[in-house]
């Protein structure tokens, strides 16, 4: 998905920050996504010019309408704001579409209804001119008014998203997604962020921190918001959009760690009763249910594991994810060949196995058998001749995905 082309205003109302546009850069570009924001556009670009013009900065106020119909776009150039259009519809989109047009060195982003201080933004400028590529706002540490976040929100939704981007990326950012923030302007275009949602704050913060940009958290307060309607943001429905960007962008958490853990357990459930049952106190016992439960976890977690090792290899030769030590040895590793010969060895011992036993089914005239070991054996080698399918099919996937880089180098 390319990042969206914004559509300009015929009409762009001059303005005092204006007026340097065709001379030079402005240093900063206050930018604010709006979607119907009728009720609070004057008050935030009044407080954002006010802002400029206080500290003796030159700037702009820059508005991305995302397709208001009530009279926001209006509002926005009779206040002296400069106005574009972006058609592509989304949080992610217009404030894309906004960074794509800013004419500052930096930008401070920040939502359009009121709930943020655009006259408070000294701490993100500071920041910024110190040298730090990404400035984050902390609503936790600034302090948050009474209703001004929903309650799911402030215990649950904010800190487990951002106690799972700690983990996964290893980010000293305790508020992912808070919507005012400052950063350099080529720095985050040069990432070529690519969401068009919600999800566009988790991806500024995780993209950032993978190129190794510099990164800090400032205080920023919140209060309610004046728009006098319900939110854009859906509690449960952009949530998990932030969920599962973290999940993709992280093959580790994603795929690996999870296809480990089955695959231990389930090696270990399916050794421990390879040769009979075990009895477990006096009323339970473990038999050939669980030692069947122990060979599809097996089969179930290598499969996670080899599609974790395809999405990192994917990733590092799109570009998605930066290359990394671990990433590396996986690449060494993983090659078409090396996983059919492993295929085919996995595929020699299951079938090996599997006539052994039907030569024992065999002998007793395919009768019932007496040997209770034996559907173990067949489970244990149809288990392994599973994996071995998988694993040679996989073998041709990372063949595939090497073809067109392959022919671009």
């Amino acid at each position: 998905m390319s990042t969206p082309e914004p559509v300009l205003s015929e009409h762009d109302a001059p303005s005092n920050q204006q007026t340097e546009v065709e001379t030079g850069e402005f240093e900063l570009t206050i930018l604010m996504p709006c979607l119907n924001e009728a009720k609070t556009i004057r008050t935030c670009i009044a407080n954002a010019q006010s802002f400029l013009g206080a500290s003796g900065i030159a700037g702009e106020v820059l508005i991305a309408d995302n397709g208001s119909t009530d009279g926001s776009i209006e509002l926005a150039q009779l206040c002296g704001a400069r106005l574009i259009l972006v058609a592509e519809k989304g949080y992610g989109a217009a404030l894309a579409g906004g960074i794509e047009s800013a004419r500052g060195k930096f930008v401070i982003m920040g939502d359009a209804d009121d709930s943020y201080d655009f006259t408070d933004l000294d701490r993100f400028l500071k920041k910024l001119r110190d040298g730090y590529d990404l400035v984050m706002g902390n609503r936790f540490q600034g302090g948050i008014a009474p209703g001004a976040m929903p309650l799911l929100h402030y215990y649950l939704g904010n800190p487990v998203l951002s106690f799972i981007g700690r983990l996964f990326f290893r980010i000293p950012i305790t508020d992912f997604h808070c919507g005012l923030r400052g950063f350099r302007t080529n720095a985050i275009r040069d990432l070529r962020l690519q969401t068009t949602g919600m999800e566009f704050a988790s991806e500024m913060v995780v993209r950032s921190a993978l190129k190794g940009l510099r990164l800090v958290e400032v205080p920023a307060a919140l209060k309610p918001d004046g728009r006098g309607r319900a939110s854009h943001l859906k509690t449960w429905g952009d949530g998990w959009r932030h969920l599962k960007f973290l999940l993709m962008y992280s093959p580790r958490w994603l795929f690996f760690y999870p296809g480990i853990t089955i695959t231990s357990l389930g090696a270990i459930l399916s050794a421990t009763l390879m040769w009979g049952p075990i009895h477990i106190g006096t009323d339970m016992v473990l038999d050939l249910n669980s030692f069947l439960a122990g060979c599809l976890l097996t089969v179930i977690g290598v499969q996670l594991i080899t599609f974790g090792a395809l999405a990192r290899y994917y990733a590092a030769i799109t570009g998605m994810l930066p290359d990394s030590r671990h990433g590396d040895r996986i690449f060494r590793w993983c090659r078409t060949d090396r996983f059919l010969q492993i295929a085919a060895i996995l595929i020699f011992i299951g079938a090996v196995i599997f006539a052994i036993c039907f030569i024992a089914w065999a002998r007793v005239k395919f009768g019932n058998l007496s040997d209770s070991r034996i559907p173990r054996f067949v489970a244990a080698g149809l288990s392994l001749t599973i994996i071995g399918i998988q694993t040679g099919f996989a073998g041709f996937l990372f063949g595939i995905f090497d073809i067109p880089w392959k022919r671009k180098s």
